[in-house]
Protein backbone atom coordinates (compact mmCIF):
# COMPACT_ATOMS: atom_id res chain seq x y z
CA UNK A 1 0.00 0.00 0.00
CA UNK A 2 1.20 3.60 -0.58
CA UNK A 3 3.06 5.16 2.32
CA UNK A 4 0.82 7.78 3.85
CA UNK A 5 2.11 11.12 5.03
CA UNK A 6 0.64 13.23 7.81
CA UNK A 7 -1.86 15.78 6.64
CA UNK A 8 -1.92 19.32 7.88
CA UNK A 9 -4.49 22.10 7.44
CA UNK A 10 -2.12 24.25 5.40
CA UNK A 11 -1.58 21.45 2.89
CA UNK A 12 -5.31 20.80 2.64
CA UNK A 13 -6.05 24.46 1.98
CA UNK A 14 -3.28 24.60 -0.61
CA UNK A 15 -4.75 21.55 -2.31
CA UNK A 16 -8.19 23.15 -2.44
CA UNK A 17 -6.65 26.28 -3.90
CA UNK A 18 -4.91 24.32 -6.64
CA UNK A 19 -8.16 22.51 -7.47
CA UNK A 20 -9.84 25.91 -7.66
CA UNK A 21 -7.18 27.16 -10.07
CA UNK A 22 -7.62 24.04 -12.19
CA UNK A 23 -11.37 24.67 -12.32
CA UNK A 24 -10.76 28.27 -13.41
CA UNK A 25 -8.42 27.05 -16.15
CA UNK A 26 -11.02 24.48 -17.24
CA UNK A 27 -13.68 27.20 -17.45
CA UNK A 28 -11.37 29.34 -19.61
CA UNK A 29 -10.67 26.37 -21.90
CA UNK A 30 -14.37 25.56 -22.20
CA UNK A 31 -15.12 29.17 -23.13
CA UNK A 32 -12.39 29.16 -25.77
CA UNK A 33 -13.48 25.78 -27.16
CA UNK A 34 -17.12 26.84 -27.35
CA UNK A 35 -16.44 30.17 -29.07
CA UNK A 36 -13.69 29.23 -31.53
CA UNK A 37 -13.08 26.72 -34.30
CA UNK A 38 -9.47 26.03 -33.32
CA UNK A 39 -6.69 25.13 -35.71
CA UNK A 40 -6.92 23.27 -38.99
CA UNK A 41 -6.56 20.06 -36.98
CA UNK A 42 -10.24 20.39 -36.10
CA UNK A 43 -11.08 20.60 -39.80
CA UNK A 44 -8.99 17.48 -40.45
CA UNK A 45 -10.75 15.61 -37.66
CA UNK A 46 -14.13 16.66 -39.00
CA UNK A 47 -13.15 15.29 -42.41
CA UNK A 48 -11.93 12.07 -40.79
CA UNK A 49 -15.21 11.74 -38.85
CA UNK A 50 -17.27 12.22 -41.99
CA UNK A 51 -15.23 9.64 -43.89
CA UNK A 52 -15.44 7.17 -40.99
CA UNK A 53 -19.22 7.43 -40.93
CA UNK A 54 -19.61 7.16 -44.69
CA UNK A 55 -16.90 4.63 -45.58
CA UNK A 56 -15.59 2.98 -42.42
CA UNK A 57 -12.23 2.65 -40.73
CA UNK A 58 -10.28 0.78 -43.43
CA UNK A 59 -11.25 3.21 -46.20
CA UNK A 60 -10.30 6.18 -44.01
CA UNK A 61 -6.85 4.74 -43.25
CA UNK A 62 -6.32 4.03 -46.95
CA UNK A 63 -7.37 7.44 -48.24
CA UNK A 64 -6.17 9.71 -45.41
CA UNK A 65 -2.48 9.23 -44.60
CA UNK A 66 -2.84 12.01 -42.04
CA UNK A 67 -5.28 9.90 -40.04
CA UNK A 68 -2.70 8.30 -37.74
CA UNK A 69 -4.91 7.60 -34.73
CA UNK A 70 -5.81 4.19 -33.27
CA UNK A 71 -9.38 2.87 -33.62
CA UNK A 72 -10.61 4.21 -30.25
CA UNK A 73 -10.28 7.78 -31.52
CA UNK A 74 -12.04 6.78 -34.73
CA UNK A 75 -14.98 5.46 -32.71
CA UNK A 76 -15.13 8.70 -30.72
CA UNK A 77 -15.02 10.83 -33.87
CA UNK A 78 -17.87 8.86 -35.40
CA UNK A 79 -19.91 9.35 -32.25
CA UNK A 80 -19.50 13.12 -31.96
CA UNK A 81 -20.03 13.55 -35.71
CA UNK A 82 -23.41 11.84 -35.49
CA UNK A 83 -24.25 13.73 -32.32
CA UNK A 84 -23.49 17.17 -33.73
CA UNK A 85 -25.68 16.44 -36.75
CA UNK A 86 -28.71 16.28 -34.45
CA UNK A 87 -31.02 19.27 -34.39
CA UNK A 88 -30.98 19.68 -30.61
CA UNK A 89 -27.18 19.98 -30.63
CA UNK A 90 -27.38 22.77 -33.17
CA UNK A 91 -30.03 24.55 -31.12
CA UNK A 92 -27.71 24.61 -28.09
CA UNK A 93 -24.72 25.61 -30.20
CA UNK A 94 -22.83 22.37 -29.47
CA UNK A 95 -20.50 21.93 -32.41
CA UNK A 96 -17.92 19.37 -33.50
CA UNK A 97 -14.80 21.43 -32.60
CA UNK A 98 -16.13 21.86 -29.05
CA UNK A 99 -16.79 18.14 -28.50
CA UNK A 100 -13.41 17.30 -30.03
CA UNK A 101 -11.67 19.44 -27.40
CA UNK A 102 -13.92 18.56 -24.45
CA UNK A 103 -12.18 15.28 -23.43
CA UNK A 104 -8.80 17.03 -23.35
CA UNK A 105 -10.12 19.80 -21.12
CA UNK A 106 -11.53 17.23 -18.70
CA UNK A 107 -8.29 15.25 -18.88
CA UNK A 108 -6.20 18.27 -17.87
CA UNK A 109 -8.28 18.71 -14.73
CA UNK A 110 -7.89 15.06 -13.73
CA UNK A 111 -4.12 15.21 -14.23
CA UNK A 112 -4.01 17.96 -11.59
CA UNK A 113 -6.03 15.76 -9.22
CA UNK A 114 -3.65 12.83 -9.76
CA UNK A 115 -0.62 15.01 -9.10
CA UNK A 116 -2.23 16.29 -5.91
CA UNK A 117 -2.81 12.75 -4.73
CA UNK A 118 0.79 11.84 -5.52
CA UNK A 119 1.97 14.65 -3.26
CA UNK A 120 0.17 12.87 -0.41
CA UNK A 121 1.95 9.57 -1.06
CA UNK A 122 5.57 10.70 -1.16
CA UNK A 123 6.09 12.70 -4.38
CA UNK A 124 7.19 16.20 -3.49
CA UNK A 125 5.90 18.87 -5.85
CA UNK A 126 5.97 22.47 -4.56
CA UNK A 127 2.53 24.03 -4.36
CA UNK A 128 3.67 27.03 -6.39
CA UNK A 129 4.68 24.68 -9.22
CA UNK A 130 1.38 22.79 -9.04
CA UNK A 131 -0.43 26.12 -9.22
CA UNK A 132 1.57 27.00 -12.34
CA UNK A 133 0.71 23.64 -13.83
CA UNK A 134 -3.00 24.06 -13.06
CA UNK A 135 -3.03 27.44 -14.81
CA UNK A 136 -0.53 26.48 -17.52
CA UNK A 137 -0.79 28.74 -20.60
CA UNK A 138 0.50 25.80 -22.65
CA UNK A 139 -2.42 23.67 -21.48
CA UNK A 140 -4.91 26.48 -22.08
CA UNK A 141 -3.70 27.05 -25.64
CA UNK A 142 -3.38 23.38 -26.59
CA UNK A 143 -6.46 21.92 -24.89
CA UNK A 144 -8.67 24.96 -25.22
CA UNK A 145 -7.79 26.13 -28.72
CA UNK A 146 -5.71 23.69 -30.79
CA UNK A 147 -8.12 20.80 -31.32
CA UNK A 148 -6.51 17.39 -30.86
CA UNK A 149 -6.46 14.44 -28.47
CA UNK A 150 -3.01 14.81 -26.89
CA UNK A 151 -4.25 15.81 -23.43
CA UNK A 152 -6.23 12.57 -23.11
CA UNK A 153 -3.12 10.54 -23.92
CA UNK A 154 -1.21 12.44 -21.23
CA UNK A 155 -3.90 11.73 -18.63
CA UNK A 156 -3.76 7.97 -19.17
CA UNK A 157 0.05 7.93 -19.19
CA UNK A 158 0.33 9.94 -15.96
CA UNK A 159 -2.33 7.74 -14.39
CA UNK A 160 -0.55 4.55 -15.49
CA UNK A 161 2.68 5.77 -13.90
CA UNK A 162 0.83 6.84 -10.75
CA UNK A 163 -0.71 3.37 -10.51
CA UNK A 164 2.84 2.06 -10.33
CA UNK A 165 3.54 4.30 -7.36
CA UNK A 166 0.35 2.96 -5.78
CA UNK A 167 1.39 -0.67 -6.45
CA UNK A 168 -1.51 -1.47 -8.82
CA UNK A 169 -0.07 -3.46 -11.78
CA UNK A 170 -3.34 -4.39 -13.49
CA UNK A 171 -4.62 -0.82 -13.41
CA UNK A 172 -1.24 0.38 -14.68
CA UNK A 173 -1.43 -2.00 -17.64
CA UNK A 174 -5.00 -0.99 -18.49
CA UNK A 175 -4.17 2.71 -18.34
CA UNK A 176 -1.03 2.41 -20.47
CA UNK A 177 -3.09 0.49 -23.04
CA UNK A 178 -5.69 3.27 -23.05
CA UNK A 179 -2.95 5.86 -23.52
CA UNK A 180 -1.73 3.92 -26.56
CA UNK A 181 -5.29 3.93 -27.95
CA UNK A 182 -5.10 7.73 -28.20
CA UNK A 183 -1.55 8.07 -29.54
CA UNK A 184 1.01 5.33 -30.05
CA UNK A 185 3.95 7.29 -28.62
CA UNK A 186 3.37 5.89 -25.07
CA UNK A 187 4.65 2.56 -26.41
CA UNK A 188 8.05 4.17 -25.85
CA UNK A 189 7.48 3.76 -22.10
CA UNK A 190 6.35 0.13 -22.21
CA UNK A 191 9.86 -1.19 -21.38
CA UNK A 192 10.13 1.08 -18.34
CA UNK A 193 6.88 -0.22 -16.93
CA UNK A 194 7.63 -3.85 -17.84
CA UNK A 195 11.03 -3.78 -16.12
CA UNK A 196 9.53 -1.96 -13.14
CA UNK A 197 6.85 -4.59 -12.58
CA UNK A 198 9.15 -7.54 -13.36
CA UNK A 199 11.49 -6.60 -10.53
CA UNK A 200 8.45 -6.65 -8.22
CA UNK A 201 7.21 -10.02 -9.51
CA UNK A 202 4.11 -8.39 -11.00
CA UNK A 203 5.18 -8.30 -14.63
CA UNK A 204 2.68 -10.94 -15.70
CA UNK A 205 -0.25 -9.02 -14.17
CA UNK A 206 0.80 -5.84 -15.93
CA UNK A 207 1.48 -7.45 -19.31
CA UNK A 208 -1.74 -9.46 -19.42
CA UNK A 209 -3.82 -6.35 -18.67
CA UNK A 210 -1.92 -4.28 -21.24
CA UNK A 211 -1.91 -6.90 -23.98
CA UNK A 212 -5.54 -7.96 -23.52
CA UNK A 213 -6.97 -4.46 -23.80
CA UNK A 214 -4.64 -3.50 -26.65
CA UNK A 215 -5.62 -6.62 -28.61
CA UNK A 216 -9.30 -5.98 -27.97
CA UNK A 217 -9.22 -2.36 -29.12
CA UNK A 218 -6.90 -3.00 -32.07
CA UNK A 219 -8.72 -6.16 -33.15
CA UNK A 220 -10.59 -4.62 -36.10
CA UNK A 221 -7.56 -3.27 -37.99
CA UNK A 222 -5.12 -6.03 -37.00
CA UNK A 223 -7.46 -8.78 -38.18
CA UNK A 224 -8.79 -7.07 -41.30
CA UNK A 225 -6.30 -4.52 -42.64
CA UNK A 226 -3.02 -4.73 -40.67
CA UNK A 227 -0.74 -3.28 -43.36
CA UNK A 228 -2.50 0.04 -43.80
CA UNK A 229 -2.98 0.28 -40.03
CA UNK A 230 0.74 -0.21 -39.41
CA UNK A 231 1.59 2.31 -42.12
CA UNK A 232 -0.66 5.08 -40.80
CA UNK A 233 -0.48 4.57 -37.06
CA UNK A 234 2.82 2.89 -36.23
CA UNK A 235 4.77 4.35 -39.15
CA UNK A 236 3.78 7.99 -38.67
CA UNK A 237 6.45 10.70 -38.42
CA UNK A 238 5.96 14.39 -37.75
CA UNK A 239 6.89 17.19 -40.15
CA UNK A 240 10.57 17.35 -40.97
CA UNK A 241 12.38 20.65 -40.43
CA UNK A 242 10.19 22.29 -37.80
CA UNK A 243 11.84 21.14 -34.57
CA UNK A 244 15.27 20.63 -33.05
CA UNK A 245 17.86 18.71 -35.05
CA UNK A 246 15.88 18.63 -38.30
CA UNK A 247 15.21 22.38 -38.10
CA UNK A 248 18.91 23.13 -37.62
CA UNK A 249 19.77 20.86 -40.55
CA UNK A 250 17.19 22.66 -42.69
CA UNK A 251 18.82 25.99 -41.79
CA UNK A 252 22.08 24.81 -43.36
CA UNK A 253 20.46 25.23 -46.77
CA UNK A 254 21.75 21.87 -47.95
CA UNK A 255 19.40 20.35 -50.51
CA UNK A 256 19.02 16.90 -48.85
CA UNK A 257 17.69 18.57 -45.68
CA UNK A 258 15.52 21.31 -47.14
CA UNK A 259 11.74 21.51 -47.01
CA UNK A 260 9.16 20.67 -44.37
CA UNK A 261 7.83 17.40 -45.72
CA UNK A 262 5.69 14.85 -43.88
CA UNK A 263 5.61 11.83 -46.19
CA UNK A 264 7.94 12.37 -49.16
CA UNK A 265 11.28 12.69 -47.39
CA UNK A 266 14.58 12.77 -49.25
CA UNK A 267 17.11 9.97 -48.71
CA UNK A 268 19.14 12.20 -46.40
CA UNK A 269 16.07 13.10 -44.35
CA UNK A 270 15.09 9.44 -44.09
CA UNK A 271 18.57 8.45 -42.87
CA UNK A 272 18.65 11.19 -40.24
CA UNK A 273 15.10 10.47 -39.09
CA UNK A 274 15.72 6.73 -38.80
CA UNK A 275 19.00 7.28 -36.95
CA UNK A 276 17.40 9.65 -34.45
CA UNK A 277 14.49 7.25 -33.87
CA UNK A 278 16.89 4.37 -33.24
CA UNK A 279 18.88 6.45 -30.75
CA UNK A 280 15.67 7.46 -28.98
CA UNK A 281 14.48 3.85 -28.80
CA UNK A 282 17.81 2.50 -27.54
CA UNK A 283 18.07 5.32 -25.00
CA UNK A 284 14.59 4.51 -23.70
CA UNK A 285 15.59 0.86 -23.26
CA UNK A 286 18.83 1.76 -21.47
CA UNK A 287 17.12 4.20 -19.12
CA UNK A 288 14.38 1.68 -18.40
CA UNK A 289 16.84 -1.14 -17.69
CA UNK A 290 19.28 0.83 -15.55
CA UNK A 291 16.56 2.33 -13.35
CA UNK A 292 14.33 -0.73 -12.89
CA UNK A 293 15.28 -1.32 -9.23
CA UNK A 294 14.52 2.21 -8.04
CA UNK A 295 11.50 3.04 -5.83
CA UNK A 296 8.08 3.46 -7.43
CA UNK A 297 8.15 7.24 -7.34
CA UNK A 298 11.41 7.25 -9.30
CA UNK A 299 9.55 5.71 -12.26
CA UNK A 300 8.24 9.22 -12.87
CA UNK A 301 11.85 10.39 -13.19
CA UNK A 302 12.61 7.59 -15.67
CA UNK A 303 9.68 8.65 -17.86
CA UNK A 304 10.82 12.27 -17.63
CA UNK A 305 14.35 11.32 -18.75
CA UNK A 306 12.94 9.39 -21.71
CA UNK A 307 10.78 12.37 -22.67
CA UNK A 308 13.85 14.62 -22.51
CA UNK A 309 15.75 12.34 -24.89
CA UNK A 310 12.72 12.11 -27.16
CA UNK A 311 12.23 15.87 -27.48
CA UNK A 312 15.96 16.59 -27.74
CA UNK A 313 16.36 14.20 -30.70
CA UNK A 314 12.89 13.99 -32.29
CA UNK A 315 13.20 14.51 -36.07
CA UNK A 316 9.88 16.36 -36.14
CA UNK A 317 7.30 17.84 -33.87
CA UNK A 318 3.95 19.48 -33.41
CA UNK A 319 2.98 22.47 -31.32
CA UNK A 320 0.58 20.41 -29.21
CA UNK A 321 3.31 17.90 -28.33
CA UNK A 322 4.68 20.24 -25.68
CA UNK A 323 2.05 19.09 -23.20
CA UNK A 324 3.29 15.49 -23.41
CA UNK A 325 6.26 15.85 -21.10
CA UNK A 326 4.99 18.64 -18.82
CA UNK A 327 3.67 16.60 -15.83
CA UNK A 328 6.81 14.46 -15.69
CA UNK A 329 9.21 17.40 -15.91
CA UNK A 330 7.16 18.98 -13.10
CA UNK A 331 7.73 15.91 -10.90
CA UNK A 332 11.40 15.75 -11.87
CA UNK A 333 12.20 19.38 -11.10
CA UNK A 334 9.89 22.30 -10.41
CA UNK A 335 12.43 24.96 -11.54
CA UNK A 336 13.10 23.05 -14.75
CA UNK A 337 9.35 22.89 -15.38
CA UNK A 338 8.93 26.63 -14.76
CA UNK A 339 11.61 27.52 -17.31
CA UNK A 340 10.23 25.07 -19.86
CA UNK A 341 6.70 26.36 -19.30
CA UNK A 342 7.82 29.95 -19.94
CA UNK A 343 9.71 29.01 -23.11
CA UNK A 344 6.92 26.79 -24.42
CA UNK A 345 4.29 29.45 -23.73
CA UNK A 346 6.23 32.06 -25.70
CA UNK A 347 6.64 29.75 -28.68
CA UNK A 348 3.04 28.53 -28.65
CA UNK A 349 1.64 32.06 -28.42
CA UNK A 350 3.72 33.02 -31.43
CA UNK A 351 2.64 29.89 -33.32
CA UNK A 352 -1.09 30.29 -32.70
CA UNK A 353 -0.93 34.04 -33.25
CA UNK A 354 0.73 33.57 -36.63
CA UNK A 355 -1.59 30.87 -37.93
CA UNK A 356 -4.67 32.70 -36.57
CA UNK A 357 -3.54 36.04 -38.05
CA UNK A 358 -3.51 37.88 -34.74
CA UNK A 359 -5.84 38.28 -31.80
CA UNK A 360 -8.59 37.47 -31.15
CA UNK A 361 -7.97 33.89 -32.21
CA UNK A 362 -10.91 32.16 -33.86
CA UNK A 363 -9.54 29.82 -36.51
CA UNK A 364 -5.93 28.94 -37.22
CA UNK A 365 -4.62 27.52 -40.47
CA UNK A 366 -1.03 26.26 -40.32
CA UNK A 367 0.41 26.35 -43.84
CA UNK A 368 3.88 25.85 -45.30
CA UNK A 369 4.08 29.55 -46.18
CA UNK A 370 3.75 30.50 -42.50
CA UNK A 371 6.45 28.17 -41.17
CA UNK A 372 9.20 30.76 -41.53
CA UNK A 373 7.35 33.10 -39.16
CA UNK A 374 7.02 30.71 -36.23
CA UNK A 375 9.62 27.94 -36.70
CA UNK A 376 12.56 29.97 -35.26
CA UNK A 377 10.63 30.24 -31.98
CA UNK A 378 10.74 26.44 -31.56
CA UNK A 379 14.41 26.83 -30.68
CA UNK A 380 13.40 28.50 -27.41
CA UNK A 381 11.78 25.48 -25.68
CA UNK A 382 14.22 23.12 -27.40
CA UNK A 383 17.22 25.06 -26.08
CA UNK A 384 15.74 25.24 -22.57
CA UNK A 385 15.22 21.48 -22.69
CA UNK A 386 18.82 20.87 -23.75
CA UNK A 387 20.28 23.27 -21.18
CA UNK A 388 18.08 21.84 -18.45
CA UNK A 389 19.11 18.30 -19.34
CA UNK A 390 22.81 19.23 -19.26
CA UNK A 391 22.37 20.94 -15.90
CA UNK A 392 20.46 17.93 -14.60
CA UNK A 393 22.76 15.18 -15.81
CA UNK A 394 26.07 16.89 -15.08
CA UNK A 395 25.13 18.67 -11.88
CA UNK A 396 25.88 22.12 -13.28
CA UNK A 397 25.82 24.76 -10.59
CA UNK A 398 23.15 26.89 -12.15
CA UNK A 399 20.92 28.29 -9.47
CA UNK A 400 17.84 28.25 -11.66
CA UNK A 401 18.19 24.48 -12.13
CA UNK A 402 18.38 23.00 -8.65
CA UNK A 403 17.02 19.53 -8.97
CA UNK A 404 15.83 18.47 -5.52
CA UNK A 405 14.77 14.87 -4.95
CA UNK A 406 12.38 14.07 -2.18
CA UNK A 407 13.71 11.72 0.48
CA UNK A 408 10.17 10.42 0.80
CA UNK A 409 10.60 8.70 -2.57
CA UNK A 410 12.89 6.22 -0.86
CA UNK A 411 9.80 4.66 0.71
CA UNK A 412 8.88 1.78 -1.57
CA UNK A 413 5.19 0.75 -1.76
CA UNK A 414 4.61 -2.69 -0.27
Amino acid sequence: MPVSTPRNPTSNWSGLGIVGLALIAAAVKLAIAYNTLGTNDTAFFHGFAKALNQHGLEWTYQHFRLFNHPPLIAYYLRGIYVLTEREWCREFGIHFPFLLRLPGIIADFFVVLILLRLTRTGTRIPHWALALFALSPVSIMVSGYHGNTDSVMVLFLVWAAAASVWAMPILSGVLLALSCQVKVVPLLFLPALIFFWMTRSKGTHFLIAFAALTALLWAEPLLNFPVVFMRNVLGYSSYWGTWGVSYLLRLTGLQPFSGTELFHLSFGQQVVSLTLKIVIGVSALVISWRRQDLPGGALMYSIAYIWIVFFALAPGGGAQYLIWLAPFILMLSAPFYAWLLAASSIFLFRFYDVISHGLPWFAGNSTTDLVRFWAPWTLLPWAVLIIGAIALWHGAGIRSFRFVRSSALQNEPA
